[in-house]
């Protein structure tokens, strides 16, 4: 008998094939954990459903209107009489209105209603008439179709806001006004329509929410994020590339880092007291000028770049570096050749990113004027379009919100789906260019 076999352990019974205790606790631990994992996952997708439904579902009725389709005929003679007269636009809605009586008739429906009560459903309809036929003359004698906006109580009562029963009495809507309502109904002459303004209007007074629209605020987000794009980026990756490839390692590159790092957890209403400091009371820059709301953007926007773009290019192999230097490359061009076109996804990405996070902050626009200004017009030009006072889309929506009429709160819904729209558009195009430009090493 060898000394292996005195020194072989006795037969303990157990198989490899059958776990132990131990082994059933540790597996029982990792189910845990993927159901405690699974169940975060789900959820963080229910309240993300329950927010993305709520937005929609207060927001979408932003994007229709209530309508009165009538098809109008005005002769000269009818034309020279109502110019003649000395309230112009009294006879115009005299007009309107038997001519709307007579559209009834032919439906079949009966109901009595005054120029009081046309102006409390549409508006002062003589004036857009007679400013219609003074612009086109040529129409004169033709069938003319007018699509008149209602009011915002009368869209309230197709959408359910506004019932008979909640109704009181005032100058803007009476309950008997809701009898020509449903009469116009059952003749077919109100509908509901795409509300085309809301996209490509502007903003209107306090008493007319039906007219206001967050195309002026498009325009000018869309010029905050030209100055936005053209300073951030450029000055960003200069200043990632210096710090990452060419800075020595001593206490002032570090107090650099440190700072950027501070700078990106600042809150944004802080670099709004800055830009208003410098850019409005000491360099004199126009007031809720998308200029001044994009340099402070940049300033905001600026960490996050160098952060996103240093991180990109340290993530390129040291190996990549070594051998563009070992075949004769100088530094820059190892840099601008060979390490920055490998970074350039997560540069992109992050520029991107950087650029989503600007577009929907409110706080600095506060503070230089963008929500206090309210845009009635679009720019008259390129170049106007960065001096001229304008707003953007996060200010336009806090006004809105902001007011008392239940109908612009339901335009501040809808702004905010446009603004996801611009977001989520920002992101997709972030995900084609990070895999666009991505090279495998």
């Amino acid at each position: 008998m060898t000394d292996a076999s005195l020194n072989t352990p006795a037969h303990s019974g157990k198989q490899l094939s059958q776990a132990d205790a131990h082994t059933k606790k540790r597996n029982a631990a990792e189910k845990r954990f993927r159901a405690y994992g699974l169940s975060a996952i789900l959820i963080g997708l229910f309240f993300l459903v329950v927010l993305f439904t709520s937005i929609i579902r207060s927001g979408l009725p932003a994007f229709t209107r209530t309508v009165v389709d009538v098809e109008f005929t005005l002769t000269q003679e009818q034309f020279d009489a109502a110019e003649k007269e000395l309230f112009k636009t009294k006879a115009y809605s005299n007009l309107f209105i038997a001519e709307l009586q007579g559209k009834l008739g032919e439906k079949g429906v009966e109901v009595e209603f005054d120029e009081k009560a046309i102006e409390r459903l549409l508006g002062k309809v003589g004036s857009t008439i007679r400013e219609h036929y003074k612009e086109n003359p040529d129409t004169l004698g033709a069938p003319v179709r007018f699509e008149l906006a209602a009011s915002s109580r009368v869209d309230g009562y197709f959408k359910g806001r506004v019932t008979r029963d909640t109704l009181q009495d005032s100058r803007f809507l009476q309950l008997s006004d809701l009898d020509l309502v449903d009469a116009l109904e059952e003749a077919g002459v109100i509908k509901q329509a795409f509300n085309w303004t809301f996209i490509t209007g502007t903003d209107s007074g306090v008493d007319n929410p039906g007219g206001a629209g967050i195309g002026a605020s498009v325009v000018g987000s869309f010029f905050m994020m030209l100055v936005v794009l053209a300073l951030s980026l450029p000055i960003g990756v200069a200043a990632s590339i210096y710090l990452e490839e060419f800075a020595p390692q001593n206490k002032f590159t570090d107090l650099i880092e440190v700072n950027i790092s501070n700078l990106a957890a600042v809150p944004s209403i802080v670099f709004g007291i800055l830009g208003l400091a410098v850019f409005i009371q000491f360099m004199h820059l126009p007031q809720s000028a998308p200029l001044v709301g994009g340099l402070v953007l940049t300033l905001m926007t600026l960490p996050t770049i160098i952060i996103s773009t240093r991180a990109s290019l340290k993530s390129v192999p040291p190996s990549i570096r070594e051998a563009a230097l070992g075949v004769g490359a100088s530094k820059m061009q190892t840099v601008f050749h060979h390490v920055l076109p490998l970074a350039m996804p997560g540069i992109l990405t992050g520029t991107i990113i950087g650029l989503a996070q600007a577009l929907g902050e409110t706080a600095p626009l506060l503070l230089i004027g963008m929500v206090g200004f309210v845009a009635r017009g679009y720019p008259e030009g390129f170049a106007q379009g960065f001096t001229e006072a304008n707003s953007a889309m996060p200010a336009q929506i806090y006004t809105w919100a902001a007011r008392a009429d239940v109908s612009f709160y339901e335009k501040a819904w809808g702004g905010i789906i446009i603004l996801l729209a611009f977001l989520l558009t920002m992101n997709i195009i972030a995900i084609i260019l990070r895999r666009r430009f991505e090279r495998r090493w």
